[in-house]
């Protein structure tokens, strides 16, 4: 078969893929990152309907089917299929909402069950052991480094809020920090003691990492394109420092790392409602994910703390 049959013929262009993406940045506060992703699935939807010979507006409930159902035979997660069913669903919600279709054929589609699986965290001492082999690194870098992962530790920021904060989020008296999440949605997370010392003494230096002739309003300023450090950056450095903590890096990630948070502040005694503020989910059933951290901490408590515990009772004859 040669490489031109096959090639797939990009989909047909459609204004109203884009007048929803621009709905969605405009409306909805849709990062680049999401708008991206979503371009992304939608114009996957659109070559499957192409090559059944339907424009992605004129779809209809079985093309969608027939789509997941490709999915699956294809071996993509159930998590995959639903992500693009959403896509699909907000953007059918769209056309009905203006007028373009007279009905919404993903509405009728059943989202693929979801597992509700454990979020993966590090251990208290071995995220010590992570900050530890920051603090080893000699030099701006390792003022740098120490910065992030106390910062990301201290406040359990997503990378994407991390990598473009800017320096003005820290507040007057540096005990805040205020953070643009998702939607654009404004929210104040506290600073402990080990992620203000590491702030300070990596302002010190900051102006170093700001390419000559340039100025920047990112506390974590670059030459990359974007003018701060890049998700992508972040992530090898915490690889890097999991490496030289004695730990597997494939276990460690920024998103391990908020996790962490979470998982660690709950067993301390952090309740949910706060910890859902500090997270920046939009709603708690997100949050109720790290209960299983409650769940084993009401365990120890039992077994270290009632009166019978560890003994082995036997019935009486």
């Amino acid at each position: 078969m040669t490489s031109a049959r096959r090639a797939r013929p990009a989909p047909p262009f459609s204004r109203h893929l884009e007048m929803f993406l621009e709905m969605m940045a405009a409306e909805r506060g849709a990062s680049p990152h999401t708008l991206d992703a979503y371009r992304r699935d939608l114009a996957d939807f659109a070559a499957f309907a192409g090559r059944r010979g339907r424009a992605i507006e004129a779809a209809d409930a079985k093309n969608i089917r027939d789509y997941l159902a490709g999915l699956r035979g294809r071996g993509r997660q159930a998590a995959t299929q639903a992500r693009r069913l959403s896509v699909l669903r907000q953007f059918f919600a769209f056309l009905f909402a203006e007028g373009v279709r007279d009905d919404d054929p993903a509405q009728a589609i059943d989202a693929p069950k979801l597992g509700q699986p454990l979020p993966k965290y590090l251990g208290e001492a071995e995220v010590e052991a992570l900050i530890a082999a920051a603090r080893r690194i000699d030099g701006v870098e390792g003022l740098r480094i120490t910065a992030l992962i106390e910062v990301l530790y201290a406040t359990g920021l997503r990378v994407s809020e991390l990598a473009g904060l800017p320096l003005s989020a820290i507040s007057r008296d540096g005990q805040m920090l205020m953070v643009r999440g998702k939607g654009g949605k404004e929210r104040m997370v506290p600073l402990g003691d080990p992620a203000r010392s590491a702030i300070g003494s990596y302002l010190e230096v900051r102006g170093g990492f700001i390419p000559a002739g340039k100025i920047s309003a990112f506390l974590f300023p670059s030459s990359a394109k974007s003018g701060y450090l890049t998700r992508v950056s972040v992530a090898r450095k915490l690889k890097e420092l999991a490496a030289m903590a004695g730990i597997d890096p494939g276990r460690v990630s920024p998103h391990v790392l908020r996790h962490s948070f979470a998982s660690h502040l709950l067993a301390h005694g952090v309740d949910l409602r706060s910890l859902q503020q500090m997270l920046g989910h939009a709603d708690i059933s997100t949050t109720q994910i790290y209960t299983h951290v409650l769940e084993q901490r009401l365990k120890n408590l039992v077994e270290q703390s009632h009166p019978l515990a560890g003994l082995s009772l036997k019935s009486s004859p």
